[in-house]
């Protein structure tokens, strides 16, 4: 009796392409962003006072949680796995990043104006933007990446 073989479902032996490898790497670079800007957050609400122990407790868990899970969905997406893709392009890519420039487009729409925002801008409201920029800036290249010819070829079925 012969065995037929079954096709591979995941790429651990192969080597993912460029796009996948700069993709992978920006999604890290993503997930450190946000975690650089968490610290900034708590930081400072606890200097403001303006959350209890528990509210910044549960915000902590949350994006550890996410945190977390991008990583492991993004090393997924790294071994060509298509539904990590995906998961990391919806969720990530449109559902984070609106949930990253949702605060700033309702302070614009509420008639808030860059030019006050900036005038009032302290040291730490500069280097959270910087970092936000550098977030939304590798979740968007990171999306667009995993979608390129090669990314596309990468993630077809093997038979």
């Amino acid at each position: 009796m012969s065995a037929t073989p079954t096709p591979t479902r995941h790429r651990l032996t192969s080597t993912p392409p460029a796009p996948i490898r700069t993709a992978y790497a920006l999604w890290l670079t993503a997930v450190a962003a946000g975690a650089f800007e968490t610290v900034l957050a708590i930081g400072r609400m606890v200097a403001d006072g303006t959350a209890s122990a528990g509210e910044i407790g549960v915000g902590l868990a949350v994006r550890l949680s996410v945190f977390t899970a991008a990583v492991l969905i993004a090393r997924r997406m790294r071994d060509g796995a298509r539904r990590a893709r995906i998961t990391l392009a919806l969720g990530l890519g449109v559902l984070g990043t609106a949930s990253m420039v949702a605060q700033p487009l309702g302070y614009l729409a509420d008639g808030g104006s860059v030019s006050a925002a900036l005038s009032q801008a302290g040291a730490v409201d500069w280097v959270f933007g910087a970092s936000r920029a550098v977030h939304v800036a590798a979740v968007l290249t990171a999306v667009a990446l995993m979608f390129r010819p090669a990314a596309n070829a990468y993630f077809r079925p093997r038979t």
